[in-house]
């Protein structure tokens, strides 16, 4: 039995709840996997609003269950693209507080990348300098970072 003042207990969200953050979810989740292998895939968490008029708010968490951030409102995104930027910004969050690391590095510069769209594409884009090419770069599409051959297991 929960007391009075203790805090609402989150739940997980099931597969086809949130059909819009789960596609984005798995984009980021291809990302994890290429540059943080030895991390679970991310989740989404629900907490029950604190009044009942107000949907629940949706966390992107750890697998463990450990969230930071960003709250994702279920009727936010019109689109994929949209439900990807704001899930990138919250994902990106809670790996970066949680883990108290930057996500992801951009492996030429070992700088913690951004999403930023990117010629209509959301994109990791890193401000580290490249000297024939000028000062920023993008990395790759987020979801994409696979392509790339980016896994820090074959880092030196």
């Amino acid at each position: 039995m929960r007391a009075l003042f203790d805090p609402p207990e989150p739940r997980r969200v099931s597969p086809g709840e949130y059909p819009m953050w789960d596609r984005a979810l798995a984009l980021l989740n291809r990302d994890l996997a290429v540059t943080l292998p030895q991390q679970e895939p991310l989740q989404l968490l629900a907490l029950p609003p604190n009044d009942a008029e107000e949907p629940e708010g949706v966390y992107v968490a750890l697998a463990n269950g450990e969230w930071h951030g960003n709250c994702l409102y279920p009727d936010s995104p019109d689109n994929l693209a949209s439900a990807l930027a704001i899930v990138a910004d919250a994902a990106q969050e809670t790996v970066t507080e949680r883990l108290w690391q930057a996500w992801p590095l951009c492996r030429e510069h070992g700088l913690g990348m951004h999403p930023r769209d990117a010629d209509g594409q959301l994109s990791w884009w890193c401000a580290g300098e490249r000297s024939h090419r000028g000062p920023a770069h993008v990395r790759a599409a987020v979801g994409a970072l696979d392509t790339l051959g980016e896994s820090s297991r074959t880092r030196s």
